[in-house]
């Protein structure tokens, strides 16, 4: 994805994610509002890095998670959802704890495809969510070779949840690249339901990240 459409979508976001949160402050019962909110703020998590990134999905599965407290009957809340819980997956180094993370977001896609099972991007993603732990290890391994060599030239070594001398390398991009396998399994979706009482014009899909 080049810079401009980068930026279009960051924006188109920021502004999904403001409309939304001021919706939802006039009416705390809104779950869609709610949903909105959560999923703009994973998809703006994809333009930060490290332990920003991490907070930002964090919040967006806090307000995922209390939208379907209010409407358990929203299939795109459920969808979110699982995303975020994918995205968490990814970012951990644990595959236990990975695979924690997919089991949840497995069992909300399901949830998903009840709710709507006419849907088939509710369907891929579960099938792709199925997949999700052995990518996870193929990308993790890949990336501890990619600082291992990086350590053997510039003398530092920096492991995703923290370590070294604190020094920034270029592996962290390898690293945040992780999670956007979410956009593998269709999160254009996500760009549909945000459009719903959002900004009128919706970006250019998400990409998958190589």
């Amino acid at each position: 994805m080049d810079g401009g459409e980068d930026m279009q979508r960051l924006m188109f976001f920021e502004q999904a994610r403001e409309q939304a949160q001021r919706a939802y402050e006039r009416d705390g019962t809104d779950a869609a509002a709610l949903t909105r909110w959560g999923g703009a703020l994973l998809e703006l998590a994809h333009f930060r890095q490290g332990d920003e990134a991490r907070d930002m999905i964090k919040e967006a599965v806090n307000k995922l998670e209390t939208a379907f407290k209010l409407d358990d009957s929203r299939s795109e809340t459920l969808w979110c959802l699982g995303n975020a819980y994918t995205s968490e997956g990814f970012l951990v180094s644990s595959s236990q704890t990975a695979k924690d993370f997919f089991r949840k977001a497995s069992g909300c896609f399901e949830k998903a495809s009840k709710l709507d099972p006419d849907n088939d991007v509710y369907h891929k993603a579960v099938e792709m969510t199925k997949k999700a732990p052995e990518l996870h290890a193929q990308l993790h391994a890949q990336m501890r070779a990619q600082q291992e060599e990086e350590s053997a030239s510039a003398g530092t070594f920096r492991m995703p949840d923290g370590g070294g001398d604190g020094r920034k390398t270029q592996s962290n991009d390898f690293w945040w690249d992780i999670a956007g396998w979410v956009t593998l399994i269709g999160l254009g979706m996500g760009v549909m339901a945000l459009s719903k009482n959002g900004p009128a014009a919706a970006p250019p899909p998400p990409m998958p990240m190589k």
